[in-house]
């Protein structure tokens, strides 16, 4: 392939569409390592336990979707608007109700109106997680760590978009709010891409890495990443996560 058409297909790579946190474009083009735990089995686990349940920054629904059913009622909040008739059309006819709210915004329950709480790489609020909770009531995330792809972000030369996303932090925030952290483990892994039109499709899908991501205004670190690949360098990078469970008192 020439460079020419190369920057082509970058370009369409880049322009793909993406809805809600589907990456199904990038079968067989993106490998991702997974966390030692297992985020669904742990979810599926506590949801047997629960008759109140929210899912937090659920997307397009597509997580809280393959936990289904559900024992009890069973809600969801997403505070991006075009996420929300995606989510509805997912999880409506699952008997799950998905209102709009964030972690800025607040959401619009009352207090203790959840016996438990999930949350998987969506940003939260200690203090509005422990609001919404139910004494007793459990609160279980997986999130994306404030150095994750920190690899990726330097080979742009881009700032880390929230490096204050950390597990110490996270964990005394519930502490201070009267939580039982019950569990709290960190890990990481590679996410490798097969092409460099791949890693342009995910930079497009996940604006925060690299802020203004561009094909053009990119070409050169891409061209670099090419060579490198071209050359037996891997297009491989590091996700951090963390996960946390912590009981409100």
């Amino acid at each position: 392939m020439t460079g020419d058409a190369r920057l082509e297909q970058w370009r369409r790579d880049a322009a793909a569409p993406f809805e809600g946190w589907d990456f199904s474009y990038l079968k067989d083009r993106m490998v991702e390592a997974e966390p030692v735990w297992d985020y669904l089995a742990l979810a599926r686990a506590a949801i047997c336990q629960s008759t109140d349940l929210l899912d937090v920054a659920t997307g397009g629904g597509e997580i809280l979707s393959s936990l289904a059913p559900f024992p009890g009622r069973a809600r969801a909040v997403e505070g991006f608007e075009p996420n929300l008739p995606i989510a509805r059309a997912r999880l409506e006819p699952l008997g799950v109700q998905v209102f709009r709210g964030g972690a800025r915004a607040g959401m619009p329950f009352d207090d203790g109106s959840f016996d438990l709480i999930l949350n998987r790489h969506g940003g939260f609020r200690a203090a509005e997680m422990v609001r919404v909770l139910q004494p007793g009531g459990v609160f279980l995330t997986q999130q994306v760590a404030g150095d994750n792809l920190a690899d990726l972000a330097e080979a742009f030369g881009a700032p880390l978009a929230y490096p204050g996303n950390t597990l110490d932090r996270v964990v005394d925030d519930l502490r201070v709010l009267g939580c039982e952290v019950r569990r709290a483990e960190t890990w990481r892994g590679a996410v490798t891409f097969s092409d460099v039109g791949a890693l342009a499709y995910f930079l497009k899908a996940i604006p925060w890495v690299v802020q203004d991501f561009d094909v053009d205004r990119h070409r050169q670190v891409l061209e670099a990443l090419q060579a490198g690949a071209e050359a037996g360098e891997p297009l491989s990078f590091t996700y951090t996560r963390y996960l946390v469970e912590a009981v409100k008192a």
